[in-house]
């Protein structure tokens, strides 16, 4: 599959009618909000972990030298925490290109932090993705994002900015931790 997947995610929801769509945010979109929402809330979908295992050859690096950012996969029995967004369905148009590199739509239950639920739409990149680069160890994707940076600045700041935004929320990510310090260790040597 290509990783410029605009046209792919239009197909794949058909959302003219709708006055609004609810979306999940489990990296970028929890800090990086630049788009227009109606409402925002705390929110967790099941199943699901985030991974750094997505390339970014359009914002955290480049074709040539790709930078790592995030994706889920499924891990039956885990909880993710983010970021649900109530938006108008045009907002979409500035989704999509955004998250074009190899992500696409899926629809999700979430569940929110006064025990409602919702459904919503998520960006996934799936392992069939020309972007994928897939597992890695923590100190391996920390070296990694370390030497990478893009149009949208350098891959370190995505992941920085990722660690606080979750500690804002109260939420321990092993896996973004575990990077993290690798980081930050990588820095202090």
């Amino acid at each position: 599959m290509s990783h410029d997947t605009i046209a792919m995610n239009k197909e794949r929801q058909d959302l003219s009618g709708l006055e609004a769509v609810w979306l999940f945010g489990y990296g970028s979109l929890i800090y990086k909000v630049d788009f227009p929402y109606l409402e925002r809330a705390a929110a967790s979908i099941q199943g699901w972990s985030r991974r750094f295992w997505q390339g970014s050859h359009d914002h955290r690096g480049t074709p040539e030298a790709p930078g790592r950012v995030l994706t889920l996969t499924e891990t039956p029995g885990e909880e993710c925490t983010g970021m649900a967004y109530k938006v108008s369905p045009d907002v979409f148009e500035h989704l999509d290109h955004r998250e074009k590199n190899g992500y696409l739509r899926f629809t999700t239950p979430m569940s929110f932090r006064d025990g409602s639920q919702q459904e919503g739409l998520v960006y996934i990149a799936t392992e069939d993705n020309e972007a994928f680069l897939g597992e890695a160890t923590a100190s391996e994707i920390a070296s990694h994002i370390a030497r990478s940076s893009g149009p949208s600045g350098p891959n370190a700041e995505y992941l920085v900015k990722l660690q606080l935004a979750l500690q804002q929320l109260g939420v321990n990510d092993p896996h973004i931790t575990q990077v993290y310090e690798a980081l930050m260790a990588d820095r202090a040597s």
